[in-house]
């Protein structure tokens, strides 16, 4: 026997979701350019401060700051990558069902958080 695809709900904007999500797919490239000029600035700047900045009072901020600019970098690239699977959902009737419970997803949570594969009481037992 095949296996059964969720279909979209059918009161679901296929085309208003669709124009969401590229729009959050380019801004969140956007992020992802001007983070890695921004990593690249802070590494080249770390290049100025000599090897032992043990005791450099900007030592200790330059590495914190990269670590910082890395940690939101790679929270973007996972956004981006939740966002192009969530474009491909619109493709494939599985965008706007719940991955856990099968329920449609409501429109209003799909507007927050378009990328969501998730209902909100779904969500919330996910991360207990």
């Amino acid at each position: 026997m095949p296996e059964k695809v969720p279909m979209a709900p059918p009161e679901l904007d296929a085309a208003y979701f669709a124009r969401l999500i590229d729009e959050r797919m380019e801004h969140t490239r956007e992020q992802i350019s001007s983070l890695t000029a921004v990593i690249r600035e802070v590494t080249l700047a770390a290049k100025d401060i000599p090897a032992d900045d043990e005791h450099d009072p900007e030592g200790t901020t330059v590495s914190v700051e990269r670590a910082n600019e890395v940690a939101l970098l790679a929270a973007a690239e996972a956004s981006l990558i939740e966002l192009m699977e969530a474009r491909e959902r619109l493709t494939t009737d599985g965008y706007g069902i719940c991955e856990r419970c099968g329920n449609p997803i409501p429109a209003a949570r799909l507007e927050i958080r378009p990328e969501t594969r998730f209902c909100v009481e779904c969500a919330a037992a996910r991360r207990r």
